[in-house]
């Protein structure tokens, strides 16, 4: 059954006429149907760990639009809390977390072998999912890369230049390549228990690494990815893996073939023209339609899904926008974009 799922297909390097489609934060604000089950939740976190609730909200998009994957609803945040962080959620303004700024405070984290208490629940929210979702879609785990929740670990936040990450770094490199190292081990962890719930993909987001530059963004972009995804393949050698190491850049060639991931996703920063001829020829390439065509939609949304679909054509191709769909984005433009891209 498997090897007609067409993300599957195109992850094994398969061309195909019309590219299978899903979308970052498919299951999120834009939608009624996931307001009124997060207003059931309560909050944010309760969303996340009611594994009921959470596969529902991750159903609800695939059942509106007919997705080609279903990507399940959780949060990069939850394995640093699972390691003992405290974290929580400021309406308005996002996550927030207790910080590590010496020795001491990352001595207070838990070992890796106990992150599973805490993360049990999302663990059922994928054995939900691999029985509900529809037999032709494709159900996709995920955590956030090494570098990119390190640097929330430090900052307590998201910051707009990752400045404490990198002080951090410089100024105390030991303490923090611990971090990088208990995160790397505990993603292969996290990822690995979602595989045998019934995740067949697994995508790793590193939504800061753009801020990572010459030898750092080797260090604690590339390496980690080549560590983790090295793990999972020797445990799991059959799960397709998509990285995502957004704001690359010029450095998105040859990330493939230096982490062994199966796919690398493209923010929009740079044109699908350009990733054909320099990233493409890797293998499978996800991207990349600027998110703001949610928002805008009209004849602009058509005329740019057309050249995403155009420019990769020639290879394995999923389309996907370049970041996720904000909370402004209009659904009708979603179905648009779906329309287009598959020539209805």
């Amino acid at each position: 059954m498997t090897q007609t799922k067409k993300i599957l297909r195109a992850l094994a390097g398969e061309t195909l006429d019309t590219p299978p489609i899903w979308m970052m934060r498919q299951a999120g604000r834009y939608l009624p149907e996931y307001r009124a089950t997060r207003g059931e939740a309560g909050d944010f976190l309760s969303l996340c760990y009611n594994s009921e609730l959470a596969a529902e909200v991750t159903l609800q998009p695939i059942r509106r639009y007919g997705f080609d994957a279903a990507i399940l609803f959780a949060d990069i945040l939850l394995l640093p809390q699972a390691l003992g962080a405290d974290l929580w959620f400021v309406t308005g303004e996002g996550p927030r977390l207790s910080t590590i700024e010496n020795q001491a405070d990352f001595d207070k984290l838990k070992p890796v072998s106990e992150i599973h208490e805490t993360l049990n629940p999302v663990y059922e929210t994928v054995r939900i999912l691999s029985r509900e979702l529809p037999s032709e879609t494709t159900l996709i785990g995920f955590a956030g890369m090494p570098w990119t929740v390190a640097t929330y670990m430090v900052a307590g936040r998201g910051t707009p230049d990752q400045g404490p990450a990198h002080k951090l770094k410089d100024e105390n490199p030991a303490v923090f390549d611990q971090i990088i190292d208990i995160l790397t081990e505990g993603t292969v962890e996290y990822l690995s228990k979602q595989i045998e719930a019934g995740a067949e993909v697994v995508k790793l987001f590193d939504s800061w690494a753009g801020s990572l530059k010459g030898d750092d963004f080797d260090r604690y972009a590339v390496e980690p990815a080549k560590k983790i995804i090295a793990a999972l393949k020797e445990r799991h050698p059959d799960t397709p893996i998509i990285a995502f190491p957004r704001g690359a850049g010029e450095r998105y060639i040859g990330f493939a073939e230096a982490t062994g991931a199966d796919c690398v996703a493209l923010d929009d920063g740079v044109t699908p023209e350009w990733a054909a001829a320099n990233v493409q020829t890797a293998g499978c390439v996800q991207g990349n339609l600027k998110s703001s065509h949610m928002v805008t939609g009209g004849q602009d949304l058509v005329d740019e899904t057309r050249k995403i679909v155009a420019a990769f054509g020639k290879g394995p191709h999923i389309f996907n926008l370049g970041h996720g769909i904000t909370p402004d984005a209009d659904p009708e433009n979603v179905q648009l974009m779906i329309d287009t891209v598959r020539g209805n």
